[in-house]
């Protein structure tokens, strides 16, 4: 896999992942299509992910948790609100407490997901969407820039399974 950009856009409050994967669309679509599959590659490689629900329709939530080397867990949620498989996806992604349930105390990031055919290539841009300055800010702070740099680094074993 290269990640070929990530971009932090303070002024439309984006960041965006762009990475080349040598896999076609759907089987690039089947890594985030699969919790199992998923799992091994939505966490850092030192905070990996157990997703407990997961289902890519519109409406729909999945929830997940990562745990880091000392047991520590942090939960998350998506809730789906579009899909055109296999090329598209956009969710909204927030935290949860240690019962799974949303923490409404902190926004959820829109999140969108792109698949392209280039060649014998698939280009994925994920694009995370901010409702502030602040939010974009503590996001990054938090190792969200390192973190999805070092999970998408994962995926090309995942894709080679």
């Amino acid at each position: 896999m290269t990640v070929i950009s990530v971009e932090q856009d303070t002024d439309a409050l984006t960041l965006t992942f762009v990475a080349e994967f040598s896999a076609d669309v759907d089987r690039v679509w089947q890594v985030w299509e699969d919790p199992r599959q998923l799992e091994r590659w939505w966490g850092p490689p030192t905070w990996p992910a157990t997703f407990t629900r997961h289902d890519l329709s519109v409406g729909s939530r999945s929830s997940y948790f990562m745990t880091g080397p000392d047991g520590t867990k942090a939960g998350g949620w998506w809730l789906v609100t579009a899909v055109d498989a296999p090329t598209h996806l956009e969710f909204d992604d927030g935290f949860a407490d240690e019962n799974g349930k949303p923490d409404d105390s902190i926004e959820p990031v829109k999140a969108t997901v792109t698949l392209e055919s280039i060649g014998d290539k698939t280009r994925m841009t994920t694009l995370s969407r901010f409702v502030s300055l602040e939010q974009l800010e503590k996001m990054v702070e938090m190792g969200m820039e390192e973190g999805m740099t070092l999970a998408m680094g994962q995926i090309d074993e995942v894709l080679s399974a």
